[in-house]
C-alpha cells in the first residue's frame, strides 16, 4: 500500500516542501559552522577590522538565507494550494528585508572603523539613523516593486508630501540640520569638552536628531537644539590638541631672593611633573614672573594638563607641596596691606 492510503492528500502536498526546507536547514547550519566560522577564525588573525563587519553581519543570517533559498526551490518544485506567485513574492520580501538589514550592519561597522581611523567620518546617532532610514526605504520600494506595485507614484506623492511636512516640521528640520552641520564642520564631536557663550560647559554626549547632549562635570545632562547650539559661539577644548595649559599665580614678599624663589618653585614644579600621570609629559613647567603688585612680587608657574579637568588635580597637589616648601625655605607669601590715612579737620 502506497503512503498515499495512510496520509491526507492535503497533508501529503507539504511533506517534500518541508523536508526540501529542513535540508535547506541542515546545510545552512553546516555552512554556518564549518565555512563561516573558519572565515572568522582567518579574520581574527588579521589587523583589519572591515572583514570582521562583513562576516559577522552575514554569520547572523546565513542560516535564514539558506531557509529562503530552500523554500523557494520547495514551492517551485510542488503543488501546493494557492498561486505560485504569492508565495515567491513572500520569500522575496523576507530576502530584501535581510539583506536590508545585513547591509545596514555592514554600513553602521564601517562607518565606527573609519570614525575611530582617521576621524573623516562622525559617527553618532544622527548619521546612523539617516543610514539606517536610507537603506530600509530602498528596501521597501523593492519590495513594493517585486509585489507588483508601481513605485513611480508613490515617489512623486512622497515629493509632494515630503514639501508639505517639511513646511509643517520647520523647527524639526532646522535642528536635524543643524546636528549635520555640526557634525561635518566638526566644531563639536562626541567626547570634546566645550564651553558655550550662556555660561555651559561640558563633554558632548551625543549630536541627535534634535538635540545636542553634554554632560556637566556634576553628572548633570544638557540638551540644547542643534539649531541654537550651531548659531552659538563656543570654546572646545579637545579639538586638535586635548592637552590644557595651566596657569597658577603665586606672590612673594618683595624681601624675598627672586632666583631663590624661582628654583623652589621649579623644584616643586618638577616633582609635581613626575608624580602625576595627568600632566603632560611634553610640556615641563616653567615660571614666569609678571608684576609688581600692592604687596608681593607676582609669578606664574605654568603646566600643561593631558586633558581638560586634570587642572583641579594638578592645583591641589602643587598648592600643598609648594606652601610646604615655602614654609620650611622661609619664603614668606606676604598677606595684602593697605595703608590708611585718616585726617581729623577740627572746626571752631
Amino acid at each position: 500500500m502506497g503512503l498515499e492510503n495512510y496520509i491526507p492528500a492535503n497533508l501529503l502536498l507539504w511533506i517534500e516542501p518541508i523536508i526540501t526546507i529542513l535540508l535547506g536547514l541542515v546545510l545552512g547550519l553546516f555552512f554556518k559552522k564549518f565555512l563561516v566560522s573558519r572565515l572568522i577564525s582567518l579574520s581574527e588573525k588579521n589587523n583589519w577590522q572591515s572583514d570582521d563587519v562583513v562576516i559577522n553581519a552575514i554569520n547572523s543570517v546565513i542560516v535564514f538565507w539558506f531557509f529562503l533559498a530552500f523554500s523557494s526551490i520547495a514551492v517551485g518544485n510542488s503543488e501546493l494550494p494557492g498561486p505560485e506567485d504569492i508565495y515567491q513574492k513572500i520569500i522575496s520580501a523576507f530576502l530584501i528585508i535581510s539583506i536590508s538589514l545585513t547591509a545596514s550592519r555592514v554600513v553602521l561597522g564601517l562607518l565606527d572603523i573609519w570614525s575611530q581611523t582617521n576621524k573623516s567620518l562622525p559617527s553618532t546617532g544622527i548619521f546612523k539613523g539617516l543610514t539606517n532610514v536610507a537603506i530600509f526605504s530602498i528596501g521597501i520600494l523593492f519590495i513594493l516593486q517585486s509585489f507588483g506595485i508601481s513605485i513611480t507614484p508613490l515617489i512623486t506623492a512622497l515629493g509632494v508630501g515630503g514639501l508639505a511636512v517639511s513646511l509643517a516640521l520647520k523647527d524639526t528640520l532646522s535642528d536635524l540640520f543643524g546636528g549635520i552641520n555640526i557634525l561635518l564642520s566638526k566644531t563639536m564631536q562626541e567626547g570634546d569638552y566645550v564651553q558655550l557663550d550662556n555660561g555651559y560647559q561640558g563633554y558632548v554626549e551625543n549630536v541627535g536628531w534634535r538635540y545636542t547632549t553634554i554632560r556637566e562635570r556634576a553628572n548633570n545632562i544638557i540638551s540644547i537644539p542643534n539649531s541654537v547650539l550651531s548659531g552659538s559661539i563656543s570654546k572646545n577644548f579637545s579639538s586638535m590638541d586635548s592637552a590644557f595649559r595651566v596657569p597658577i599665580q603665586i606672590g612673594v614678599s618683595y624681601d624675598s631672593d627672586l632666583e631663590h624663589v624661582e628654583k623652589v618653585a621649579l623644584e616643586v614644579a618638577n616633582e609635581i611633573y613626575d608624580e602625576l600621570d595627568c600632566v603632560s609629559k611634553s610640556y615641563k613647567p616653567v615660571i614666569r614672573f609678571r608684576e609688581f603688585a600692592d604687596s608681593s612680587i607676582n609669578f606664574f608657574i605654568y603646566f600643561q594638563g593631558k586633558n581638560f579637568g586634570d587642572h583641579n588635580t594638578i592645583l591641589n597637589s602643587y598648592i600643598k607641596k609648594l606652601h610646604k616648601k615655602f614654609k620650611e625655605e622661609k619664603i614668606d607669601i606676604p598677606y595684602p596691606i593697605r595703608t590708611l590715612i585718616h585726617k581729623n579737620e577740627i572746626k571752631d
